[in-house]
């Protein structure tokens, strides 16, 4: 049966991935001094105002200014121009930074380093599918390239007049088949200076932004195309509407193809199974899709707050129009293959590093940035092997 599908995304001049990108740098700069400190911290930026609030230990001869590194944050995302709206120099930063509760500590850190338990409760998910050569689906692959995209033509001036805020909606039409057929609709929404018309913006983007960014032959005549759907986007980022960490969870994975256990990332170190087991995860389903052995897999593992091994792992493979191994075999090969406890997870994926800032922007999944270390397919072979024993 066809079907439309859609996923979005945002730039990092967007309100809630500006607060995003604040909670990781603040990540990065416990981590950077101190590769075993636990962070959580979460921010909220409004018009004017900025405030980072959570729970931290780290040794006692860290110094971290979270201050400036709000500012610093807030910068690098565009709002450096008083006529942004929201001038880094100028809003006031508020900081409400505690340490971590001792019960928490004590569950996570019990016994040998090997034996670390899960910093939380929670259920995780990643998702995998051959359909883009990012082993991601096509809709939120789309969605972030036009949002990275919007920002690439903002930096580098070649549409000097476009401001740091924006937002990328992409619709997709499946045959019966359940293979992308055409484009049915794009949203483009993207800030800009007072005074630019919506027939120029929409000129600029059909000419620098659609062509480098959308595959040949899946755009016809009938698609639809919004831009700035409302008329104008001139008031924009936190001066026009509210951020705060994890309310972008959708577009940090799969934009809603494959299911979120709803945990957010941003601002968590990786003893937080909500963010190193939903990138373990990933890492899973991709090596399997990678191996042949399935052509969409969805992993779902599950933690106990102090508890090491997942409480569940459940495999969900798909074969395009072919026969593929069951889902139980595709289990035991990876239970073979994959320890998953949060510790070997850390080492696994080299997670103890200042590494999450550029994640908080355009996605955790489908990058192929080295950071992105659950983005390797190095186990592919493993899988293969392991499921011809199974």
């Amino acid at each position: 049966m066809a079907f439309l599908f859609t996923s979005e995304s945002v730039t990092g001049g967007h309100p809630d991935k500006v607060a995003d990108q604040i909670s990781d740098a603040v990540l990065d700069a416990y981590l950077a001094q101190d590769r075993k400190a636990r962070v959580a911290v979460e921010t909220y930026v409004t018009n004017g105002l900025c405030l980072v609030g959570g729970e931290v230990r780290a040794r006692d001869d860290v110094r971290v200014d979270a201050a400036e590194v709000a500012r610093r944050v807030i910068r690098q995302c565009g709002y450096d121009d008083p006529r942004c709206g929201y001038p880094a120099d100028d809003i006031a930063v508020l900081l409400a930074i505690g340490r971590q509760s001792p019960e928490i500590a004590q569950g996570v850190d019990r016994g040998p380093e090997d034996a670390q338990g899960a910093g939380d409760q929670g259920l995780m998910f990643g998702y995998a599918c051959r359909e883009t050569p990012e082993l991601m689906p096509l809709p939120i692959t789309l969605a972030h390239r036009m949002s990275r995209g919007l920002t690439e033509l903002r930096t580098s001036r070649t549409l000097p007049y476009l401001r740091p805020d924006g937002k990328t909606q992409v619709t997709v039409e499946y045959g019966d088949d359940g293979r992308a057929r055409r484009l049915a609709g794009l949203v483009v929404s993207c800030q800009h200076d007072e005074g630019v018309t919506s027939d120029r913006i929409r000129a600029d983007l059909e000419k620098h932004l659609l062509p480098a960014c959308l595959p040949p032959g899946l755009r016809d005549a009938k698609t639809v195309l919004h831009v700035n759907p409302t008329g104008a986007f001139s008031i924009g980022g936190p001066k026009g509407d509210t951020g705060l960490t994890g309310r972008k969870i959708i577009v940090d994975t799969y934009g809603g193809w494959a299911s979120h256990g709803g945990g957010a990332f941003s601002g968590k170190d990786p003893s937080k199974v909500d963010r190193s087991a939903a990138y373990i995860a990933r890492y899973v389903a991709k090596n399997v899709v990678a191996s042949g052995v399935a052509d969409a897999c969805e992993i779902q593992l599950a933690y106990v707050i102090g508890v090491a091994e997942p409480a569940s792992l459940r495999v969900r493979a798909e074969g395009w129009g072919r026969k593929i191994p069951s889902d139980a075999a595709i289990e035991r090969a990876i239970r073979a293959v994959f320890k998953l406890t949060p510790a070997a997870i850390i080492r696994d994926l080299d997670l103890l590093r200042p590494i999450y800032q550029k994640t908080a922007s355009g996605g955790h999944f489908g990058r192929q940035d080295p950071e992105f270390t659950w983005e390797r397919t190095d186990r592919a072979a493993d899988i293969a092997s392991a499921v011809s024993k199974a």
